[in-house]
C-alpha cells in the first residue's frame, strides 16, 4: 500500500466546470455537440501545455496528468503511449454526492490502463448519516477492486462546510483556519475504519505548517507508512496556492526525507484556466495558451522543488 515517489499533476479533468463557465450550461448534458468539441480541442491545448513543461523542466517519470475520459480519451492514449503517468477519474462531474461516472467502471479503467485511479468525495462528517453511507460503500467498492487489480488508487476529499457550521463560525475563511484540519482529519478516520485504503490522499492545502502534522500522521496511522498526500490547488490565485505548498514542503522536512508525507501537488485550473479562457475567447493563439500553460506549470514544480531542496 502506498506510493513514495514524487508526483506532479496537472489536473484537466473538469468537465461541469468547462460547461458552466465557458458555455453558460447547467450540466455537461447540455452541451451541443460543437460545444463539446471545443472542450476536447482546449483539453488538447492543456496537454500540449503539459507537454512542453516535461520537455523543458519536469521529469518525465514525476509528471502526470489527470483527464477525463468524456473529453480526452484521445490524450489518455497519447500519454500512455508516451509514458507519462496517467490518472483516471472515475465520479461523476458536478455532483454532491459520489457516483461512479460508469456503473461498468473497471471496463473503463482497463480500457486506458492508467497508473492512477482517482475518486473525487465531498465529504463532511457532519454530512447526513445515509449520505455519507452510500458514498462510503460506493469508495469501498472502488478500493477493493484497485487493491485487487493491482491499481494504485488516489482519493480525493473535500470537505464542504453544512449550512449549520457556517452560521456557528461565520465565513468560509474561518471554518477554513478553524475547523477543517479537524473534519478532514475525522473524514480520513471514517474512511479508513469503513476499509477504503487510498495510497494518496488529494487535499487540500494549509498556509501554516503544522496545520499538516496531525494530517500525515492519520494517514500513516496503522502501518500506512508509504501512504502519502498531495497539495490540491482549488483554483486559487498562484500566490495562495505557493503558500500552501512551502507549507506542506517545510511540515515534510520537518518529519523526516523527502519522501515523507507530501510528495507533491496537483494545481489545475491556477495553471491553466486563464489562457484557456483568454483562447476561448479568441484573446490569444494557440502558441500562446500553450507557452502560458507549460510555464505556470514549470512555476509550481520550482515552488514546490526549491522548498524541498
Amino acid at each position: 500500500m502506498g506510493y513514495t515517489k514524487s508526483l506532479y499533476i496537472l489536473p484537466f479533468d473538469h468537465r461541469a466546470t468547462f460547461a458552466k463557465n465557458l458555455f453558460g450550461k447547467e450540466s455537461i448534458l447540455d452541451l451541443s455537440g460543437d460545444e463539446r468539441e471545443a472542450i476536447r480541442e482546449l483539453k488538447m491545448l492543456i496537454y500540449r501545455g503539459f507537454k512542453d513543461a516535461v520537455e523543458k523542466l519536469i521529469p518525465v517519470d514525476a509528471a502526470a496528468i489527470l483527464c477525463d475520459e468524456e473529453f480526452g480519451s484521445e490524450i489518455l492514449i497519447d500519454a500512455l503511449h508516451n509514458g507519462f503517468i496517467t490518472l483516471l477519474p472515475v465520479e461523476k462531474s458536478g455532483k454532491k454526492e459520489f457516483e461512479f461516472q460508469y456503473e461498468d467502471f473497471a471496463d473503463h479503467i482497463e480500457r486506458f490502463h492508467p497508473k492512477f485511479v482517482k475518486a473525487l468525495v465531498r465529504y463532511n462528517p457532519q454530512d447526513p448519516q445515509d449520505s455519507k453511507k452510500r458514498q462510503k460503500n460506493n469508495l469501498k467498492k472502488l478500493s477493493d477492486y484497485c487493491e485487487k487489480n493491482n491499481h494504485k488508487f488516489l482519493l480525493e476529499v473535500l470537505v464542504i462546510p453544512t449550512q449549520a457550521q457556517l452560521k456557528e463560525i461565520g465565513t468560509k475563511q474561518m471554518f477554513d483556519s478553524k475547523l477543517r484540519q479537524e473534519l478532514i482529519i475525522e473524514a480520513i478516520k471514517d474512511f479508513q475504519n469503513s476499509g477504503i485504503e487510498p495510497d494518496i490522499w488529494k487535499l487540500e492545502g494549509f498556509d501554516k505548517e503544522e496545520s499538516y502534522k496531525e494530517i500525515i500522521e492519520e494517514i500513516k496511522a496503522g502501518g500506512r507508512d508509504n501512504v502519502n498526500l498531495i497539495i490540491l490547488g482549488r483554483g486559487e490565485k498562484k500566490e495562495e496556492v505557493e503558500e500552501w505548498l512551502e507549507a506542506g514542503v517545510k511540515e515534510m522536512l520537518t518529519i523526516g526525507s523527502r519522501t515523507e508525507g507530501v510528495i507533491g501537488f496537483a494545481v489545475g485550473r491556477t495553471v491553466f484556466w486563464n489562457a484557456v479562457e483568454k483562447f476561448h475567447r479568441g484573446q490569444i493563439g494557440k502558441a500562446e495558451a500553450i507557452q502560458t500553460i507549460s510555464e505556470n506549470f514549470q512555476h509550481f514544480y520550482k515552488v514546490f522543488t526549491t522548498y524541498s531542496s
